[in-house]
């Protein structure tokens, strides 16, 4: 019989190869970002274009990592590695339509801050998005591209699906749902690298600048990796935060000076609180014909 201390060693030595890929899965996404030699900052074309390769590439090598990490802890059982990583299509429609419903009545507020100061109508304006010639412009624009298909797509791919199942048997599903994003909040402070290089305001600035945005990606990161392993399906946080990308950080200050502050502040509270309510309903694992969760557990017993 195993004595507790052999397997207490055990277990610290399979935490430490968990948590050893995860961070190699970090160090590669971001340092893949560096590899190209230049001064151009990150948002001329050639940039963007080397950036797309770069991050395409980790994002190929990532299911390689994980399938290493599954030999190596000798799981057992062992899941199919395309439905580890949330990639299926059973229960799909509902984990791209129910999540990205919950992520706008999030933001319903803003929503309809656009729509109040839309000068033409939001029917108007939601046309318009949904024709072929504003598609194809989009399409065409490398930033667009970047921001709402390549950077939520990969992120999501490595922080999300590929770091999650491998650290799930070490902390359990709950705890990664808190520890994932924080690879993902610090992998963000990369960006005080090209500040500082381009001279963009002053040091402290750039600092507190990079304290909210890990904060932000933070939270942001555990509402992902909640959807993530409750409803088993990677296209749910994609879509989520290709959508929250397109609408930002909600704009309170402008809010409180607004000539309908009333009705729009009205809004930002009931979304807030219909989100909560419909938070567990709308990621209810029945609808997505998977137990991500479950799965997961298995795997740290």
């Amino acid at each position: 019989m195993l004595s507790i201390k052999t397997l207490s060693d055990t277990f610290v030595g399979e935490c430490w190869i968990s948590v050893s890929c995860c961070l190699l899965l970090a160090c590669l996404y971001v340092g893949s970002l560096y590899v190209w030699k230049g001064s151009l900052p990150r948002d001329h074309p050639n940039t963007i274009k080397r950036r797309f390769t770069s991050v395409l590439c980790v994002s190929a090598v990532a299911p390689l990592v994980v399938l290493a990490w599954t030999h190596s802890m000798k799981l057992r059982p062992s899941p199919p590695l395309w439905a580890l990583l949330g990639i299926r299509l059973e229960g799909f429609v509902p984990a791209a339509v129910l999540p990205l419903t919950l992520t706008m009545v999030l933001f319903l507020g803003p929503l309809t801050q656009l729509a109040v100061e839309s000068p033409r109508g939001l029917f108007h304006d939601v046309k318009a998005g949904l024709n072929c010639q504003s598609w194809s412009k989009r399409v065409k624009d490398l930033k667009w591209l970047r921001n709402h298909v390549v950077a939520p797509l990969t992120e999501e791919f490595v922080f999300r699906a590929c770091i999650i199942p491998m650290l799930v048997p070490c902390t359990g599903p709950t705890s990664a749902i808190f520890i994932s994003p924080l690879f993902f909040g610090v992998a963000h402070f990369h960006h005080i690298i090209e500040q500082l290089r381009f001279g963009q305001d002053t040091v402290f600035d750039i600092l507190i600048c990079a304290a909210f945005q890990f904060t932000y990606t933070s939270v942001f990161g555990v509402y992902t990796a909640f959807i993530f392993i409750r409803t088993g399906h990677l296209v749910g946080p994609v879509l989520c935060h290709s959508f929250c990308n397109r609408m930002g950080f909600p704009a309170i200050g402008s809010v409180l000076e607004h000539p309908q502050k009333s009705l729009i502040l009205l809004f930002y509270q009931l979304g807030v609180l219909l989100f909560f309510i419909l938070l567990f309903p709308f990621t209810d694992p029945t609808f997505y014909a998977q137990d991500l969760s479950g799965v997961l557990k298995d795997l740290q017993g």
